[in-house]
């Protein structure tokens, strides 16, 4: 891609301004136009929000939105809306021991919400804010128990598809975990051992870090320095890796872009929280050296890998090895195009990834100012049309984000040969969290952050 070096966030305020307007719209459609007893809303079909029965992983994201459009506008509507819903629809999913979604659905509604009253922008009341946090510690530990160890001694917290199971995306869900820990809590199991969330915290993100990434060093013959697999297989009886694999990208041997969004946007946010612990806590699960050295590494090489094999507007592809892809051509020497005849392209891996890569900048200083305006450069394509939805008859917010493109769930219009023109709940949630912290990076307010 090619990075924009002169952007600032004030820059992008006017895009900002406009995207709160039709999100308000937006949301406001889904409140009023969408059947939830059909379940949660995941994406878009012929520009109406539909549910997928897989995992109710977007319930979250969908009042987080509401949650996140109040932080950003100071509308008395979507804070009301965000609260009554989090406290009617939300408690299932705080004890939700099938998923590895905590951190998405949780921290996207309780979390935001004791976040803005420790910020003074809600009125503080201690049953409240009890709620709250009691509601963040069980869900830590909830996600946290969903344990497989291998064969070094640590583990990682498995999908939905098994115990065998590592997906790249549970690196952001590692919010919860963090969380949890933060105000006090344990997971406690039998005989009434208690285990760390950090300690589980860690361990995961070390495991991702070292089978799901990686780094150019003579892995295998697709060791491509920064490539992902969305998923990482294990034998459950003895503990020792076996395979990548994937779910939603193309094969195990290329990289589905949105999988290496997760970790372009988890990595950078867990090492803004480990910088809130003492060195004594971090000790006995490696020490501080050890466990941000292979955090940053891992995120290094996942956002040089994005901004080395995406467009030159920023916005990727659904994979980096889709079968069609050559022949387009050499497509990082060109904007994207959603509308071309051979693959689709990944909006929602585009705003996740964005985000991770202003906190990456911003926590590596002047060394990571590449990094911080390859996301504002990201957020100044995505913001606008094509892909940000000005059709006032269209419940999405940010166009041309796919789903599972390998099972065939993703509309494609008529007339067009990939899928295009839609947009899902997670791309919809992550675009208006990066607009959220740009816009208070350009007015001098708060750092936007899920932790304490």
């Amino acid at each position: 891609m090619k990075i924009n070096q002169t952007l600032t966030p004030q820059d992008l305020l006017p895009k900002l301004n406009n995207l709160w307007e039709l999100s308000a719209a937006k949301i406001h459609a889904i409140q009023t136009e969408y059947d939830h007893s059909k379940g949660s809303p995941v994406f878009t079909i012929k520009g109406k929000y539909t549910t997928r029965g897989w995992t109710e992983w977007t319930q979250g994201f969908e009042f987080g939105s509401e949650i996140l459009q109040y932080d950003a506008t100071g509308d008395e509507h979507f804070l009301k809306s965000g609260r009554d819903n989090t406290v009617k629809l939300m408690a299932p999913h705080v004890s939700h021991f099938g998923v590895h979604d905590h951190g998405f659905n949780n921290v996207s509604t309780y979390g935001n919400l004791l976040r803005l009253m420790n910020e003074g922008r809600l009125p503080e009341n201690e049953w409240e804010r009890n709620f709250y946090e009691l509601a963040l510690k069980l869900s830590g530990a909830a996600q946290a128990r969903r344990w497989t160890p291998i064969a070094s001694g640590e583990g990682y917290i498995y999908s939905f598809n098994g115990p065998q199971s590592l997906f790249a995306d549970t690196i952001r869900s590692l919010r919860a975990l963090a969380v949890g820990y933060q105000l006090g809590h344990p997971l406690m199991e039998e005989n009434d051992r208690a285990i760390s969330l950090l300690e589980r915290l860690v361990q995961h993100a070390r495991t991702t870090a070292k089978f799901t990434i990686f780094y150019g060093e003579g892995r295998d013959a697709f060791d491509i320095r920064g490539r992902t697999a969305h998923e990482s297989l294990f034998n459950v009886n003895d503990g020792n890796y076996r395979a990548p694999n994937s779910q939603q990208g193309f094969s195990p041997f290329t990289t589905w872009t949105r999988g290496l969004a997760w970790c372009i946007a988890g990595y950078p946010e867990e090492l803004e929280f480990l910088k809130t612990l003492s060195d004594e806590e971090l000790a006995p699960f490696g020490g501080r050296e050890e466990i941000e050295g292979f955090m940053l590494n891992a995120a290094k090489a996942v956002s040089d890998f994005y901004i080395q094999h995406t467009s030159l507007d920023g916005i990727p592809y659904w994979d980096t090895g889709a079968p069609n892809l050559h022949k387009l051509g050499d497509y990082t020497q060109r904007a994207a195009d959603p509308y071309n005849e051979h693959e689709s392209v990944d909006s929602s891996a585009a705003v996740i990834a964005a985000q991770g890569l202003i906190r990456l900048g911003r926590y590596l200083g002047d060394e990571g100012k590449d990094y911080t305006q390859a996301g504002l450069t990201v957020l100044n394509t995505v913001f606008d049309e094509p892909y940000l939805s000005t059709d006032a008859n269209h419940h999405g917010l940010i166009l041309h984000s796919n789903y599972h493109l390998p099972n065939g769930w993703d509309h494609i219009p008529p007339g067009r040969k990939v899928a295009c023109d839609e947009s899902c709940m997670w791309g919809d949630y992550h675009a208006r969290e990066a607009a959220l912290l740009v816009q208070r990076l350009a007015k001098d307010e708060p750092y936007l952050k899920f932790f304490l």
